[in-house]
């Protein structure tokens, strides 16, 4: 039988509800502050997203600064990472980039703990906590804690879809070839275009078309990214 705290989430009703949760299981951990994202991928690299969140007042306005927020090391974790990340002002300061970790600080935001949940068809969930208390010195209580973060953010991900993703742009999946989904995959393996034509019984000329038109498909520049759109669109894995 699952806990109550995880069972509740999964029963919410409303935006209100799943709000109403999140902060309630958080807080019951230690923590002032979450917040969860609904991302979804568009086409050319972009993202919609709806968030939850218990930011303190004037927090979200005094960090609206795009270009910083796209350097931020744990936003950038999450973006790239299923694995949780535990930051503080360490994660900031040997990146160069204390600055931001003193905008948000001023607002509580000290220490915490972040991950991200990437879905099929480009959809994601992030789910961060945070407080103004250092975190557990003990590697076992830590680690617990992490585990209790991961556990809720796995219930909480069901919720949100639920809840916040009838809010994002649907988004139609491309209609990729056989051959081009085949030609991509040997490419995430390092395979060249000759190596790929080889692969499939096809000419290296043949090869690279194929992966042209998956990348012109996914509305890509490069054959890397459209390997990374493949996969967060869950088209190949």
């Amino acid at each position: 039988m699952l806990p109550v705290g995880y069972t509740s989430i999964l029963e919410a009703g409303s935006r209100d509800d799943f709000r109403r949760e999140v902060v309630r299981f958080s807080q019951s951990l230690g923590f002032n502050t979450v917040s969860a994202m609904a991302v979804v991928d568009l086409a050319m690299g972009r993202s919609e997203f709806v968030s939850i969140d218990n930011a303190p007042d004037g927090y979200a306005a005094a960090m609206h600064d795009v270009p910083a927020m796209r350097r931020d090391p744990v936003m950038q974790h999450c973006r790239h990472q299923s694995v949780p990340i535990i930051w503080d002002q360490d994660t900031y300061t040997r990146r160069g980039l204390g600055e931001l970790w003193e905008e948000q600080a001023r607002f509580g935001y000290h220490t915490g703990i972040a991950m991200a949940l990437h879905l099929p068809e480009g959809r994601h969930f992030a789910f961060g906590v945070e407080r103004d208390q250092p975190l557990p010195s003990d590697g076992g209580e830590l680690q617990r804690l992490v585990a209790d973060l991961q556990l809720f953010a796995v219930h909480a991900q069901d919720a949100a879809m639920r809840l916040l993703s009838p809010l994002l742009p649907q988004v139609d999946l491309p209609a990729l070839t056989p051959r081009e989904l085949e030609a991509l995959r040997w490419t995430m393996e390092g395979k060249t275009a000759w190596e790929v034509g080889a692969i499939l019984g096809i000419s290296e000329r043949t090869a690279v078309l194929h992966v042209n038109n998956a990348m012109h498909k996914l509305g890509c520049t490069s054959k890397h990214q459209a390997v990374l759109r493949a996969l967060r669109l869950g088209l190949i894995s």
